[in-house]
């Protein structure tokens, strides 16, 4: 069972998909720019709905929520404990992509003890420095610029692959559906508005970002699985190798021929992954590990 729904979070109304009737909670959060809660998790949803209840909320200003915010991890923090606090569950899982990686994170970091199990996918937080910040920076001081560009990029499949080729390892060989769902955001009037606001908050002319755990990662007491593309063009992959050995429960899969999007890239991959290491519902009601307890870190490569 699938279907949609809405939660009032502050000022803000906040939508998000839902499948799945029984089994432990999951919540999923998309990254910044062209995105929301289809475009990186439409599968991932549909994948994991006959043994969990999941839901893959979109921030405000993206997809269908709305609601002002000032646009930042801080904030989409609040955003984030204001929706678990909706839900019945002492505990939850959380995974994140890209900048929602980052805010998943953050709210683990201030919250363990509401988090079961925690999955970061090609996660913003885990360093200082973006080097490829600059260029997205620099177009959206022009103003109609970003405008501009995406209604360019909308125009046909091929200007969208065009786009997504700078965040993919092959833009060729995406399936159109996934295609189809990026022109669809793009088209949407304002959808990039939220991730230009994001960018002035976030990001610096150097490349410095303004979040960083990355000096907080050993203290993070909740199992985490670190998943990053090995060609991923926007994210650094030495944070999440360097996160693993910082995370005293880490696992780390580091994915052959792919980028910045993971769950789209390699989908049948991907939700086998995420599924092995999310709790059984028999496992969901223990308690976590001691740090003494804790097992070491394994690397897992993706065929």
């Amino acid at each position: 069972m699938s279907g949609t729904g809405v939660a009032t979070i502050g000022d803000c109304r906040i939508a998000y998909r839902r499948a799945g009737t029984s089994g432990p909670a999951v919540v999923l959060c998309h990254g910044a720019g062209i995105d929301d809660a289809t475009v990186s998790w439409r599968h991932t949803i549909d994948s994991l709905a006959d043994d969990y209840r999941v839901y893959g909320l979109d921030w405000p200003e993206y997809g269908n929520s709305t609601g002002a915010v000032e646009h930042t991890i801080e904030a989409y923090i609040d955003v984030l404990d204001g929706f678990i606090e909706t839900l019945p569950d002492e505990r939850v899982s959380l995974a994140g992509i890209s900048m929602g990686g980052g805010v998943a994170l953050g709210y683990a970091l201030a919250n363990p003890d509401r988090i079961e199990r925690l999955a970061l996918v090609d996660s913003y937080g885990l360093g200082g420095h973006l080097p490829q910040a600059l260029p997205w920076k620099v177009l959206a001081q022009f103003p109609g610029v970003t405008e501009f560009g995406k209604i360019a990029a909308s125009a046909s499949s091929a200007s969208v692959r065009m786009v997504l080729d700078n965040l993919v390892a092959d833009a060729d060989a995406l399936p159109e559906p996934f295609v189809e769902d990026v022109r669809t955001r793009l088209m949407e009037p304002g959808s990039i508005q939220a991730f230009k606001e994001f960018q002035e908050n976030e990001l610096s002319f150097s490349g410095r970002v303004a979040t960083n755990f990355a000096d907080d990662l050993e203290s993070l007491p909740v199992p985490t699985l670190l998943v990053h593309g090995k060609d991923d063009p926007l994210v650094p992959v030495k944070w999440s190798i360097r996160a693993a050995d910082r995370i005293p429960n880490a696992e780390l899969a580091l994915v052959d021929d792919c980028g910045h999007w993971t769950p789209r890239e390699k989908p049948a991959w991907f939700n086998e992954r995420l599924r092995d290491w999310l709790p059984k519902e028999r496992d969901a009601a223990k308690p976590q590990y001691t740090k003494a307890e804790m097992p070491g870190i394994t690397r897992v490569n993706s065929d």
